[in-house]
């Protein structure tokens, strides 16, 4: 059905205004980076000229840049190692045929009802007896693999028909063989939407970062930008050109990945 011209002006207007409510917060802080401390406690919107001092202050209290790599290195690998594993169990999950398949399916699935904090003291003493702390072994080895990533893999595959596998066998194609060239560009969407899922999820991570690491050289940025704050005053003005810089890559990377996130959340929505 075609919508009408008054229908579309009010949906534009309406998701203007939306638009506006979720981009405010980033806008007020990209304003307030630029201000000097007189304009912030003055509670003005925008600043009266352009200055990089913030930044300046930021980066002479903390070492943004080597946060920031810090973050891209825990966030890259894990994000790597999440999308190997559970595309090859989910496609194990999802195409193999093999004894105690649901048994051992239901029990990955069960670790999700686990809330993260109930296991961060085992994780620690773990990295702690493997002598990983205050290293990046300690930051990746716990997030090398999610059940959530392995759920939403075996589902991609189970959309896929059976008659494939059954035409790449005939054609000669091992099980390996139809994961790589077929099974794998099939499912992309879905791997593109995980990967943009778990980029962020693990950029974002503050309590474990906290407390597996010691020295400032393997800070993470959310870590890091606590260390702009003293206990005598807050400086709102470094803060926020803090929080700017290290916003950066994760809004390059969702603004990127858009797409593959779209198609990744509408694949097998449509059925025709």
């Amino acid at each position: 059905m075609k919508k009408s011209k008054g229908s579309q002006i009010i949906f534009a207007i309406l998701g203007f205004f939306l638009a506006a409510v979720i981009l405010s917060p980033l806008i007020y802080c990209l304003s307030t980076s630029f201000m000097t401390e007189q304009e912030i406690y003055a509670s003005k919107l925008v600043p009266s000229r352009i200055g990089l001092d913030n930044y300046r202050s930021a980066l002479r209290v903390a070492p943004i840049f080597r946060f920031i790599l810090n973050s891209t290195i825990v966030a890259c690998t894990c994000t790597f190692m999440q999308l190997l594993t559970g595309a090859l169990a989910g496609y194990a999950f999802g195409s193999l045929k093999f004894r105690g398949r649901k048994v051992l399916f239901y029990l990955i699935l069960a670790t999700m009802m686990i809330p993260g904090n109930a296991i961060i003291i085992a994780n620690y003493l773990t990295m702690a007896k493997l002598q990983a702390l205050d290293s990046y072994r300690a930051l990746i080895l716990p997030y090398m693999t999610s059940a959530f990533c392995i759920f939403n893999m075996r589902q991609a595959f189970l959309s896929l028909p059976s008659d494939l596998q059954e035409a790449a066998t005939i054609d000669g194609c091992n099980s390996l063989q139809f994961f790589v060239r077929v099974g794998l560009p099939l499912t992309l969407p879905s791997l593109g939407a995980l990967g943009i899922y778990t980029f962020l999820q693990i950029w974002n991570q503050y309590l474990w970062p906290l407390l597996v690491t010691n020295t400032i050289n393997l800070r993470t940025v959310q870590i890091g930008i606590g260390m702009l704050q003293n206990a005598d005053s807050v400086a709102y003005g470094p803060i926020m050109a803090g929080t700017t810089m290290v916003l950066i890559p994760s809004i390059l990377v969702f603004v990127l990945g858009q797409k593959s996130l779209i198609s990744g959340l509408t694949a097998g929505a449509v059925k025709g």
